[in-house]
């Protein structure tokens, strides 16, 4: 018996885009919920059950950003990937920043909307013993990366997917400089694209997290990637 294909919420509010993504989709074996703003796309987020969000970012009532940043205050694994017809790199990092995944630009093709899909909803698939678990002492932090969990006295956070597999990548060459590339292709599987900049956001987004201990440190080094130091060393 084949596994059901992933629910997806769609959020489009070009009509005849959305009928042929949503057509599209539906004939691969997707669950389709189409919504045609973002007030009505939240509405449908909170009853549930979603294991991908593909949102327009310029969305009548409600905006794509707000939308996911809403979504991500309410559930930080769930995958976001934006839909834009905007090339602005300001806006693709401000979408990483509040949370996002991926973005795809219009025009784009059904089979690239669906090989992009593929790499979160494949993550979410599969079971976690591939990868080993880290549980880390950080400092007067923890780290369990199976449960994406960064705890510290003052507060317990839940990290993103690819927050937890950034700092993994930071932890496992601790104290050693980690190349830049080395961890856009851990984290994304591809150097390239607009990812380098992105990866800056996850980076300033990690510090802010780790902020409760001043003997944690996270350095970029010019030109090479960064570097995660812990005064006193980790405990593994």
């Amino acid at each position: 018996m084949n596994e059901p294909k992933a629910h997806i919420l769609l959020v489009e509010d070009d009509r005849n885009l959305g009928f042929v993504v949503e057509d599209n989709l539906s004939l691969q074996g997707y669950h389709i919920t189409r919504c045609e703003d973002g007030q009505a796309g939240w509405e449908a987020f909170q009853r549930g059950g979603f294991d991908l969000c593909v949102l327009d970012v310029m969305l009548p009532k409600q905006d794509g950003f707000s939308l996911a940043e809403q979504i991500r205050k309410q559930d930080t694994q769930v995958p976001i990937l934006f839909l834009t017809a905007k090339s602005m790199k300001e806006d693709r990092l401000k979408g990483f920043a509040l949370g996002g995944d991926d973005y795809i630009l219009k025009p784009f093709s059904i089979e690239e909307l669906i090989a992009r899909m593929e790499v979160f909803l494949r993550r979410s698939r599969v079971a976690p013993s591939p990868k080993p678990t880290v549980n880390s002492g950080l400092g007067e932090y923890s780290f369990d990366s199976a449960t994406l969990t960064l705890t510290h006295p003052e507060e317990t956070r839940r990290l993103t997917a690819r927050e937890a597999e950034v700092l993994t990548c930071l932890l496992k060459h601790c104290p050693q400089v980690v190349k830049r590339e080395e961890i856009l292709l851990s984290v994304w599987g591809d150097d390239d694209y607009f990812l380098g900049r992105s990866l800056d956001v996850f980076i300033s987004r990690l510090r802010k997290y780790l902020r409760h201990d001043p003997s944690l440190k996270i350095t970029n080094i010019h030109g090479v990637g960064f570097q995660l130091e812990v005064v006193g060393g980790l405990e593994l």
